[in-house]
């Protein structure tokens, strides 16, 4: 769900960069208090798998692109500042050297997927944990908080786009429907990529200094 250069507007992207500005440092602050030494090496494997992830996209629309984001992945594993720290890590990388999402956007695609997909993913995960218990209810909420961090962030770049019309001729009863429908199927891709890579990652012990993964 990159969103290009030249489809924003400054009114929708100035506002997002001072959010999502504003969010990397409250997540840069909030990481260096809770994350030990040993998880630091953690991070550069996790925004290594994200990046591969998110290189595989396709066009939604013809003003956006649809792909894994990873966000549910990093937030249940490290945590939720961490993740954003990673994602937005990754879109920054995706747009400097393959021209992936435009400079202008950046603050938007940051804001989309390394902020709301982040938290969505985190709250939706620990509620959904809070009610179900053992290794089954956490590959549920696990695959949950995936389906919605990729619907949510889509939904947000949908009014982000919606609400600059006049800069690409594409209203908001087109890019929405568009957006959200691919990305509710994209979704169930990513919540069964996550639920597989979560327990994978327990196994061989990833997880062992990061959050718990859910499990009574």
């Amino acid at each position: 769900m990159h969103i290009p250069d030249g489809f924003l507007t400054a009114q929708t992207w100035a506002p997002a960069y001072l959010l999502s500005a504003g969010a990397i440092g409250y997540s840069i602050k909030k990481s260096r208090e809770e994350m030990s030494e040993r998880q630091v090496p953690k991070l550069g494997v996790m925004a290594a798998f994200i990046f591969a992830a998110q290189m595989v996209n396709f066009p939604v629309a013809g003003v956006a692109s649809g792909h894994l984001l990873g966000a549910a992945l990093a937030a249940i594993m490290l945590g939720p500042w961490s993740a954003c720290l990673i994602i937005s890590t990754v879109l920054t990388i995706q747009m400097i050297f393959f021209q992936d999402g435009g400079f202008s956007a950046l603050g938007a695609n940051i804001l989309n997927m390394a902020v709301i997909g982040v938290l969505v993913a985190y709250l939706v995960y620990k509620m959904m944990t809070g009610l179900l218990s053992g290794t089954v209810g956490r590959n549920v909420a696990a695959f949950l908080a995936a389906w919605f961090s990729v619907v949510v962030s889509a939904l947000a770049a949908s009014v982000e786009l919606g609400l600059s019309f006049s800069a690409h001729q594409v209203p908001l009863g087109l890019i929405l429907p568009a957006m959200t429908g691919w990305h509710m199927i994209i979704g169930v891709g990513e919540g069964l990529i996550t639920v597989v890579v979560i327990n994978f990652l327990e196994k061989t012990g990833f997880a062992g200094d990061g959050p718990a993964p859910g499990r009574r």
